[in-house]
């Protein structure tokens, strides 16, 4: 197919592109579905080419279009396809907005599926919950494919050299940091994220720190516990004293640069940089671990969306459609798709694949979301004012409390204060 051809799809298609079908129904005889990437790209378009090819060599009654659409605008045109009633047979989807899509009645559940194909019991529970949590019925509209975790990104040969062991708790850190911090030789022991994008990380932190185990008490958000609060004084103590000071206004893409660039002993972030920090630096100079513990030592894991494969209810062939969703989650093509991107794989039969034994940052993830004891703490990413909230609202707030303008609690409260009342305008909605 071709990169380029799948951007000319797009580009030609537009907000068009809709399944269509030779056989109509329920999508016996033959059939085209299309599949819309929710994040197209050179990155991944080339991964789904290879495994469309496997599915039709397989599949030869059913044909697969594939449409790329940029993750920065997939939501809306999941919105504007749904409302002009041209949706795909299949879309990625994350857990992000995969509330939006259910309340809009746009995905088939995929219960019934699932439970009597060779899907059941092959999904990883912790990625199969943050799904259902998404849905207000609590039912499985998508099939989880990959998951993703924060982790700390750290310099094992800066480490070893100082005869330091990676960090288990936060207070760890704040000594590691410190420790591996010489401004005069540009090194720092720690980098934070915050500019865009760093409300998330900032949250998966205070709860990894303050164990609290539910994001809301009833309607009441627990953003603002003490605990929280806690975790955003220390990491604003090391601001300039353990870090580079143009960490204020930190993105994604500078965060990278200072860890890569060899600046940085330690980095927040999730297992999406593993190309990126292990091109730049070896796998035998970078590793990764799971976000430390607080004085409680619970472990509690705010998770990442959740990336998995929806069947839209728009779609005339949805047999055909499941059964390239299923094709799609199947443990060979799962174990192939994660090993690319260095991701969490959702089918647990890919777990004892050679791969995962080599990748250190996915096996220890996978471990985390394994253990029992973890306790998952999904962000109320299906709230509608949520992305407002924590983006436009709440990063410049937490640049004030970086600069020592702000008190760490005073910022989290108005954090809380907000989500307690777009929670409470949700349930009364619901």
């Amino acid at each position: 197919m071709g990169f380029r051809r799948a951007v000319a799809v797009v580009l030609a298609l537009g907000m068009a592109v809709a399944g269509c079908s030779d056989a109509g129904g329920g999508g016996g005889g033959n059939a085209t579905i299309t599949f819309w990437d929710n994040n197209g790209g050179p990155g991944r378009t080339p991964i789904y080419e290879e495994l469309i090819k496997r599915f039709e060599a397989a599949n030869p009654t059913i044909k697969v279009e594939y449409v790329g659409v940029p993750s920065a605008s997939v939501q809306q045109k999941y919105d504007t396809a749904i409302a002009g009633g041209s949706v795909p047979d299949v879309g990625g989807v994350t857990t992000s907005y995969l509330a939006n899509l259910v309340g809009q009645d746009a995905l088939e559940p995929l219960d019934d599926r699932i439970d009597s194909g060779p899907m059941k019991g092959k999904l990883l529970p912790g990625l199969v919950e943050t799904v259902r949590q998404t849905a207000p019925d609590h039912k499985l509209y998508s099939a989880p494919s990959s998951g993703n975790l924060d982790v700390i990104w750290y310099r094992k040969d800066w480490f070893e050299a100082a005869n330091l062991t990676p960090p288990t708790t936060w207070d760890e850190l704040v000594d590691r940091a410190v420790k591996l911090t010489d401004p005069a030789q540009n090194r720092y022991g720690y980098t934070i994220r915050g500019g865009a994008g760093s409300i998330f990380q900032l949250l998966t932190e205070t709860y990894a720190y303050s164990g609290v185990e539910k994001f809301f008490e009833g309607t009441t958000s627990t953003v603002a516990s003490s605990g929280n609060a806690d975790l955003v004084r220390k990491v604003a103590e090391l601001y300039k004293k353990a870090t580079p000071e143009a960490d204020v206004n930190n993105n994604y893409t500078q965060m990278v640069a200072q860890f890569t660039g060899g600046s940085v002993a330690m980095m927040h972030h999730n297992l999406g940089s593993y190309s990126d920090v292990t091109k730049a630096l070896g796998t035998d100079k970078v590793g990764a671990i799971s976000l430390p513990v607080g004085p409680s030592g619970k472990k509690t894991v705010v998770p990442n969306p959740t990336d998995g494969f929806a069947v839209f209810k728009g779609s005339k062939n949805t047999d055909a459609a499941w059964k390239f969703v299923e094709f799609l989650v199947s443990a060979e093509s799962n174990s192939y798709w994660n090993e690319k991107v260095g991701q969490i794989p959702a089918n647990t039969d890919v777990r004892s694949e050679k791969w995962i034994e080599a990748n250190q940052p996915v096996r220890m993830a996978l471990g985390v979301l394994e253990d029992p004891a973890t306790k998952l703490v999904p962000a109320p990413v299906y709230l509608p004012q949520y992305s407002s909230i924590t983006k436009t609202d709440s990063e410049p707030a937490y640049q004030k409390v970086l600069l020592g303008q702000l008190s760490a609690q005073e910022f989290l409260t108005g954090l809380a204060d907000k989500l307690s009342a777009a929670q409470k305008e949700w349930e009364e909605r619901r």
